[in-house]
């Protein structure tokens, strides 16, 4: 569509998204109330690292971790790379430090610390590769 002569296109300003949401409850299997602030980011990370990449069409193709899709020579520099790509889409996370992974035949645990808005959060995942 063709804007009128001597228009001109509008600025558009991106703007934080909210960062309350539901409480999903992992333990309990319930939602249950709402969370926002750095709970909301916990939640956010362990969803993410628990949701494939490019298996669920519900999610865009920068949703999700890459991690489970196979091992592979240098898992350890590959994992995390595939949890800096995962996590840093969103801007509440602003970097992830102190990166560690323990690899155990085709298991794995990683543990780092995820630097956002609200201050820094550690965090400790476990993988299947395969």
């Amino acid at each position: 569509m063709a804007l009128p002569e001597g228009a001109a296109p509008a600025e558009i300003e991106e703007s934080p998204q909210p960062s309350r949401t539901y409480n999903l409850g992992f333990e309990s299997k319930r939602i249950a109330g709402m969370i926002d602030g750095i709970e909301a980011v916990k939640q956010f990370i362990i969803k993410t690292l628990s949701t494939e990449r490019f298996v669920y069409s519900i999610y865009s193709s920068n949703y999700g971790q890459e991690i489970t899709n196979g091992l592979v020579a240098g898992i350890e520099l590959q994992v995390e790379r595939w949890v800096r790509e995962a996590l840093l889409v969103d801007d509440r996370i602003t970097d992830i430090q102190d990166f560690l992974i323990e690899v155990s035949g085709d298991t794995g645990t990683a543990s780092f610390t995820a630097v956002t808005i609200f201050g820094p959060t550690p965090i400790e995942r476990r993988f299947n590769f395969g």
